[in-house]
């Protein structure tokens, strides 16, 4: 499996990633948590998906922290003393936890195909007419499952927070 797809992989993740590196980084991770999975005795139908599916998985965890890194500048008090960032605070870090948690079991909980089209759009960026193509439906009916999971998503959002909405 190693031979047959790294070289394959490696392209597809320097291409998303810009940075070889960190692309051939990615890979190896990848490979080491399907191989990992594999010799835990679990079958796998479709080793080239599963590969891939990780390593998206890992480039998107990757965009993530570097976001959150260049999110958090440090500010300073009158005395030039880093102020404590409120995100970084036990309680706020729990809250944030838990509405990933929610968000992700409203994801889960949407049909496989509706799933399908809302994560190729918000994670792998891929337009309607291109998630359309890989799944072989129509523009309109992918418009239609994001339009779903995105309303799923605000539902569990509104419920989180404590509002209502009356516009689903």
């Amino acid at each position: 499996m190693v031979e047959r797809y790294y070289r394959e992989l490696l392209r597809f993740l320097s291409r998303r990633v810009k940075d070889t590196d960190t692309a051939s980084d990615i890979a190896q991770e990848s490979y080491a948590r399907v191989l990992a999975l594999h010799a835990s005795g679990t079958a796998i139908h479709d080793a080239r998906g599963l590969l891939y599916r990780t390593a998206r998985n890992l480039v998107i965890d990757t965009f993530r922290r570097a976001s959150v890194r260049t999110q958090h500048v440090v500010e300073l008090d009158d005395d030039h003393e880093p102020l404590a960032d409120p995100c970084t605070q036990p309680e706020h870090a729990w809250e944030a936890t838990q509405r990933t948690r929610m968000l992700i079991g409203a994801i889960e909980a949407l049909p496989p195909r509706c799933r399908e089209a809302f994560m190729l759009h918000r994670f792998d960026g891929l337009s309607h007419l291109e998630i359309a193509a890989r799944m072989g439906i129509t523009r309109n009916m992918v418009e239609k499952h994001i339009i779903r999971a995105v309303l799923a998503c605000r539902r569990e959002l509104a419920a989180w927070d404590g509002t209502v909405r009356t516009d689903d």
